[in-house]
């Protein structure tokens, strides 16, 4: 290993995370300055049970319309933040737990997972292209975001093996780009979805939409 990759991969990385947690921690200061506005009407249901449903739709595909009609698109979502959180995981595994990754079976599982991501990825960014109404909905951020996580998947297939510095320094380069863009640009969603859920589950618990019931259907 060069200097300037051990350089990469240590002290830059870490700047590049405070740097992010700053971002977030201010961020973060700046919402919980908005609650959640009391319920004026009558309560019909739990607001608790309410909060805990919304927090768990996210593993409950058949509750939501949008997915309990199209599979594929959830796994897909699945497929595809999965590889992130993979990814994601690497950079810290590469650096300070090589040993975690020695094995090539291990190795061809993880890029297995990213290559799938991969693939997920283009087909997301080829859609955005292809479709009308999605052109209609994105923004330049959108198109620039998803085209740098393939690329990012790309660099990470190719540097999990820890054995190619030009990969490595590919992979950490983008790495450290990552956590200083992500922040400002709309990767950043997932900051705001403890908060959304929360008040969404609050108002439909406390409105008793939330949790859902199954209800049977009867002949007139």
């Amino acid at each position: 290993m060069s200097e300037f990759l051990r350089f990469l991969e240590n002290e830059v990385q870490i700047f590049a995370l405070t740097f992010m947690a700053v971002v977030y921690l201010i961020r973060l200061r700046w919402i919980l300055k908005f609650t959640a506005a009391k319920e004026r009407t009558p309560s019909r249901g739990d607001e608790t049970a309410g909060i805990m449903y919304s927090y768990m739709t996210l593993a409950m595909p058949w509750s939501m319309e949008s997915t309990s009609k199209r599979w594929i698109k959830y796994a897909e979502f699945v497929i595809f933040h999965i590889g992130i959180a993979v990814t994601i995981t690497a950079t810290f595994i590469i650096p300070y737990a090589p040993a975690l990754i020695n094995s090539p079976i291990t190795v061809m599982v993880i890029q297995a997972v990213i290559a799938a991501a991969f693939i997920v990825g283009v087909m997301r960014l080829f859609r955005r292209f292809a479709r009308p109404e999605m052109r209609v909905i994105s923004s330049i951020d959108d198109y620039f975001s998803l085209f740098l996580l393939d690329f990012y998947l790309l660099s990470a297939f190719f540097g999990v093996p820890n054995n190619n510095e030009w990969a490595l320094i590919a992979f950490f380069g983008l790495t450290t780009f990552f956590l200083i863009y992500v922040p400002f640009s709309k990767i950043s969603h997932y900051l705001y979805f403890p908060f959304t859920r929360y008040y969404i589950g609050k108002h439909l618990g406390h409105r008793g939409v939330y949790p859902k019931k199954l209800y049977k259907q009867h002949k007139i």
